[in-house]
C-alpha cells in the first residue's frame, strides 16, 4: 500500500493484518508497521538487521544506535537477559514492544516483569502492540497493590502510523502520580487469606505468631502503600524489618 506523507517522501506499507492469524503473522505485521512509521518520520530504519557478529537480529533498527524488539512469542528471562546484554555490549539501546500474548491484564505475571522499563518521563512503563488494530498502547506510572501483584497504572493508545509514532515520542504525562488504594479492601483480602489458610495466609499467620501480634497490630501503611513493580509485598517488608531488629 502506497502511503503519501505530507512531510516525508512517499513510502510503502503492508496491508492490514488479518485478525485471527498466528504469532508469526502478528510479529511480521507489527514490525512492518513500526518500521514504516519510523521511516515516515524521517528516520533511517530497517528490519531484520544482523548485529553482534550475527548473534543478534534486530526486529527494527533505527540507525545508528536504537533497536526495537517486537516480542509476540514466549521468551524466557535467560534469553531476554542474553539479548539485552548483547545490545548493551555493542552500545545499542533496546526497546521492547510486546504482542497480545504478553499484554498486561489485572495481575502482573513473572514472565511480564522482564519487559518493564523505567524512564524519567514515563516512570515505570510497558509497551504493547495490537497488530489487528494497528495501535501501540503505553502503560505508564505502573504500580502494584500492597498485598497482591494487581496492576495500577495509566495508559494511552497511539496509532501505529507516522503521526502516532511522533505523538508517542513526544508524549510527556503529568509527572504527579496520584494513586488511591482502598485499604479496607486490602485488609479484607488478607483476612480471607488467613481464614482460607492459603499458602500466603499460612505464611502470614506464622510470621504474626512469631512476633506475637494480630492483624489489628499491623500498621496502616501495609494496606495503603502502593508498590513499585519490583518491590516486595508490603507485609513481607514489614516482617523482614521486624525480624532484623
Amino acid at each position: 500500500m502506497l502511503v503519501i506523507s505530507q512531510e516525508k517522501m512517499p513510502f510503502f506499507k503492508h496491508i492490514s493484518f488479518i485478525k485471527g492469524t498466528g504469532e508469526k503473522e502478528e510479529h511480521q505485521h507489527s514490525k512492518q508497521l513500526l518500521c514504516a512509521s519510523l521511516v515516515a518520520n524521517g528516520l533511517k530504519a530497517e528490519m531484520e538487521v544482523p548485529l553482534a557478529d550475527q548473534q543478534l537480529r534486530a526486529d527494527v533498527l533505527v540507525y545508528p544506535n536504537l533497536a526495537f524488539e517486537v516480542q509476540c512469542a514466549p521468551l524466557s528471562e535467560r534469553e531476554f537477559k542474553h539479548r539485552h546484554f548483547l545490545y548493551e555490549k555493542i552500545g545499542i539501546k533496546d526497546v521492547w514492544i510486546v504482542g497480545k500474548r504478553h499484554h498486561l491484564k489485572k495481575k502482573l505475571k513473572k514472565s511480564q516483569k522482564i519487559f518493564l522499563k523505567y524512564s524519567k518521563t514515563w516512570d515505570w512503563y510497558y509497551l504493547e502492540v495490537d497488530a489487528s488494530k494497528e495501535t501501540i498502547c503505553l502503560k505508564y506510572q505502573i504500580r502494584l497493590e500492597p498485598l497482591i501483584d494487581n496492576i495500577v497504572c495509566k495508559r494511552k493508545t497511539f496509532s501505529l502510523s507516522e503521526d502516532g509514532i511522533k505523538e508517542l515520542f513526544a508524549f510527556r504525562p503529568d509527572s504527579t502520580i496520584k494513586i488511591k488504594i482502598n485499604s479496607q479492601k486490602q485488609r479484607n483480602y488478607l483476612i480471607r487469606q488467613l481464614r482460607q489458610k492459603t499458602s500466603f495466609g499460612r505464611k502470614v499467620a506464622a510470621s504474626m505468631y512469631e512476633l506475637s501480634i494480630t492483624i489489628d497490630d499491623l500498621p496502616a501503611e501495609i494496606f495503603n502503600h502502593v508498590r513499585l513493580p519490583k518491590e516486595e509485598l508490603t507485609i513481607n517488608k514489614f516482617f523482614n524489618h521486624r525480624s532484623n531488629k
